[in-house]
């Protein structure tokens, strides 16, 4: 997921994501614990994502106040 792509997100869309990728990083930790998880990179992919969200969410909240 491209910042560009986030930046044109509402902060309620974003929040979504966020949620929806922190079901997925559930998923893919109880994959990993069960020896199940094929593809390794996507929890960084994942984790990475919801950083990028979060902090984007975080400026968008601050220039909405400020």
């Amino acid at each position: 997921m491209k910042a560009v792509d986030i930046r044109t997100m509402t902060i309620d869309q974003i929040d979504d994501e966020v949620l929806k990728l922190k079901k997925e990083q559930f998923n893919l930790r109880f994959q990993r614990a069960t020896g199940q998880l094929e593809n390794t990179t996507r929890v960084r992919e994942v984790r990475r994502d919801i950083a990028r969200l979060k902090t984007i969410a975080q400026q968008k909240r601050a220039g909405a106040k400020g």
